[in-house]
């Protein structure tokens, strides 16, 4: 599953490159179906991070891994 998930973090990352950030993959609780990402850069710091996180990775992995439960921000 962690080689799944760094494909769509792979899809989404070009975006929060054009912001000034990043994603980068922690971890995978692949029995829980938890994955924990740290933004990086400007996401890091960024008000709108909690909704970048949510709203766009977390939607975004769960749309294309079914298996994903829930992304947190480590």
């Amino acid at each position: 599953m962690k080689e799944k998930v760094e494909v769509v973090l792979n899809k989404i990352r070009p975006s929060l490159q054009a912001d000034g950030g990043d994603v980068e993959l922690v971890d995978v609780d692949e029995v829980a179906g938890i994955v924990k990402v740290r933004l990086t850069g400007a996401c890091g710091g960024c008000p709108f991070a909690t909704m970048t996180l949510k709203n766009g990775i977390e939607e975004a992995l769960k749309e294309e891994i079914p298996e994903v439960k829930e992304v947190q921000q480590v």
